[in-house]
């Protein structure tokens, strides 16, 4: 009986390991760097992306997304190029995008939105805090490379910049346009229509290729297929909210079929009314 019980909980500990095991396994982050033209390449971390570009006099990384995935990117940086970060930018101010980027502090110059500035240091964010800021445009130059910086106004937040690569023909655009899915949720922080200005603004940029914070790349005409989804959802909403439907009734007789084939419809069109009738019923109280 003494054998049996030791080889049970023998076998029990075993289970137990494995099972562990199995679970850092499922815990541990997707990472992948993939060239997209040129010098450009894009990180993965999981659901988050961000782009660098490689130069000869070093790199121009963007969002560091959280300080275990930047430290994981330094270390590539350096081994797959031999190359430092001289510059780090920031798209916008929001955590989830930005974090850690203390970790390439100690040879980068830190760019961001004169607002993302702000918030970083009032909200006690962590990551490293922006030397060089800007208002509406600007350029980085490095090793013969450039990035052109703008801000395209309140929409996901009220510190949004795109990055525009001339030379390779693309952008990258954080959280406010996606390639055929719906805006998140309830498209939290958004401001209306405010959202709609900033993806004509980026629409207003020569490019080809566009590469969004979440999911898969895309194309200039996917940045303008998402602006029309946002006036349709706006339109809709508003129409409603004057014909005095409450949001219960919105979210049953607004459909927007024409989306029906994009990612999360199902699961987030009635979030998305709810967001875009949170900002019009804001505005009609002239918030």
């Amino acid at each position: 009986m003494t054998k049996c019980r030791t080889f049970i909980a023998g076998a029990i500990g075993v289970l137990i390991f494995l099972t562990a095991g199995v679970a850092v396994a499922q815990k541990a982050p997707k990472r992948a760097i993939t060239k997209i033209a040129g010098d450009l390449y894009r990180f993965q971390n999981n659901f988050h992306y961000s782009v660098f570009l490689v130069t000869e006099d070093g790199v121009i990384a963007t969002d560091p997304i959280n300080a275990d995935a930047a430290r994981w990117l330094k270390k590539e940086i350096s081994s797959r190029f031999n190359k430092q970060v001289k510059y780090l930018i920031y798209s916008h101010d929001h955590v989830d995008h930005i974090a850690g980027g203390g970790v390439f502090a100690d040879t980068a110059v830190v760019i961001a939105h004169e607002n993302t500035k702000r918030a970083i240091i009032g909200e006690k964010r962590p990551t490293a805090i922006p030397s060089v800021t800007f208002s509406e445009e600007m350029t980085v130059e490095l090793g013969g490379k450039r990035v052109e910086l703008r801000y395209v106004g309140p929409s996901h937040s009220d510190n949004m910049i795109v990055m525009h690569f001339p030379a390779e023909r693309a952008v990258f655009t954080v959280d406010f346009i996606s390639v055929k899915r719906l805006p998140y949720m309830t498209m939290s922080d958004a401001y209306l229509p405010g959202l709609i200005g900033a993806i004509a603004e980026v629409e207003s940029i020569d490019f080809d290729i566009l590469l969004p914070g979440h999911g898969p790349v895309g194309t200039k005409a996917d940045a303008s297929d998402h602006r029309r989804y946002v006036e349709d959802l706006y339109d809709a909403v508003l129409a409603a909210a004057r014909a005095g439907q409450s949001l219960e009734q919105m979210q049953q007789s607004i459909k927007l079929p024409k989306y029906k084939s994009w990612g999360r419809y199902k699961e987030w069109l009635s979030l998305n009314i709810k967001g875009a009738y949170q900002r019009i019923s804001l505005h009609r109280r002239g918030n």
